[in-house]
Parts: structure tokens; C-alpha cells; sequence
């Protein structure tokens, strides 16, 4: 996806995990999805660059789909979809 459809997807959770170092980021998502009905969008928040590639190895070992992720403003905006 754009970085312009990924801004403009509907998010049904947003994990704010800025200023914390790998692996919170991660952490905050793992604990988090559990929030989400199946078919939501997550977006999660992170200064730590690492997190783009946890929560791709994440989504991938869970069957979660990630949707992409963008650079904004000195984070970044990583967002993933949950299937089941």
C-alpha cells in the first residue's frame, strides 16, 4: 500500500509505542492484538526503526497481514491486519 492509503485506513487500534527501544514496540503489539476483533487494522507507533521487521517476522509467524508502513514526522507508522 501508499503511504497515502495507509494514512487513510480506518484504525481499529493504535499501539503508541514511541521512545521505547526493540523489542517494546513488539511487546505492545503482541499484547495488543488481543484488543482487536479479526479484521481490524492495528497501527503501531514506534521510534525504534527495528520494529518495521519484528512486526513483518510477527505477522508472518502469526498469519497476521501486514499491510505496510510509513515514515512520519521521526517515527514510524507500522500497520498490520487481524485475520483470525
Amino acid at each position: 500500500m501508499t503511504a497515502d492509503e495507509l494514512k487513510a485506513l480506518q484504525i481499529g487500534k493504535l499501539v503508541d509505542a514511541r521512545g521505547t527501544a526493540c523489542p517494546g514496540p513488539l511487546l505492545e503489539a503482541k499484547r495488543t492484538i488481543a484488543e482487536c476483533p479479526v479484521g481490524a487494522v492495528m497501527e503501531v507507533q514506534s521510534s525504534d526503526d527495528g520494529t518495521i521487521i519484528d512486526v513483518q517476522r510477527w505477522c508472518k509467524k502469526m498469519g497476521y497481514e501486514y499491510l505496510g508502513d510509513r515514515e512520519d514526522d521521526g517515527f514510524w507508522s507500522v500497520y498490520l491486519r487481524r485475520v483470525k
